[in-house]
């Protein structure tokens, strides 16, 4: 065995030992890349019956999403519970400040909380990892001040090693293109609504049917400015698909449409925050 794939083995018994000390644990699963290894491991170190997954179903959570994280509770053999959240009658979290985040993550993990205890469970478990330390990201000091682990990062896992392991054992979700929720798309400062979110919804929705390997629809007002990979711009420029999307995107009710040179990356919108600017 080679000294890396020794090392990340180690994280995962670390991982695996975390959960060992809490008896039973409740895991917010999304159905993305990082919950769903959280939640393997958490079934590998206490058994499915030890374990709930709680899934918050909101506006700013693609229907599809639903849907992949109910059909990956159901093969885990993992019961599963969803919160209902109305992001829209949260104070503050329509005029979209910076610290959006960790007002609506106050919400949703309360919930969470909530959920984890009608079943007698305390301990509730959250996908970030070690990647997440290095943007800006108010909802992590609600999960603190909640205190909701994060085994991922308390073992050292960084996004790469929890693909690497996701690929190891077998989880579909190994190679399944990050995700965000879809409030992340707006400037701070302008107004969230669910007709927006709805547009950024099937905006994407259209990319990801269209091949697209990684994709994000921010909005500006009335214009949609798209992220690609850059690698897949040239298909995207394609008139077949280029023009497609621009009237579809029109239809959807954007005024403009745009291809973002820069290309794809997490985090965009906090591009003109001070201190965490990025060239």
């Amino acid at each position: 065995m080679e000294a890396g794939e020794a090392k990340l083995l180690e994280k995962y018994e670390a991982l695996k030992a975390s959960f060992a000390a809490c008896g039973r644990v409740a895991v917010a699963f999304s159905g993305g890349v990082d919950s769903t290894l959280l939640l393997y491991a958490a079934v590998d170190a206490l058994g499915a019956e030890n374990v709930l997954a709680v899934t918050a179903s909101s506006a700013s959570f693609p229907a599809r999403e639903m849907s992949e994280a109910s059909e990956l509770c159901e093969k885990a053999g993992v019961k599963q519970t969803v919160v209902k959240v109305a992001e829209m009658e949260i104070p503050g979290f329509a005029e979209n400040p910076p610290d959006r985040c960790y007002l609506c993550k106050k919400e949703i993990f309360g919930g969470l909380i909530a959920a984890a205890k009608t079943e007698g469970i305390t301990a509730v478990a959250e996908g970030s990892n070690t990647d997440d330390e290095g943007d800006y990201r108010p909802g992590m000091r609600a999960i603190k001040e909640l205190g909701v682990l994060s085994p991922l990062r308390a073992a050292g896992l960084s996004k790469a090693d929890i693909r690497a392991l996701s690929a190891r054992f077998g989880l579909p979700t190994a190679s399944k293109p990050s995700l965000a929720c879809l409030a992340t798309r707006f400037p701070y400062g302008e107004r969230i609504t669910e007709e927006k979110l709805r547009m950024v919804d099937r905006a994407e929705q259209l990319l990801w049917d269209l091949g697209f390997s990684q994709v994000r629809v921010r909005v500006h007002g009335g214009s949609a400015r798209i992220e690609l990979l850059p690698a897949e711009f040239p298909r995207f420029m394609e008139d077949g698909i280029r023009l497609r999307v621009l009237e579809e995107l029109k239809a959807i009710g954007f005024d403009y449409v745009s291809l973002d040179l820069q290309g794809y990356r997490t985090g965009s919108m906090n591009e003109t925050l001070d201190g965490v600017r990025r060239p």
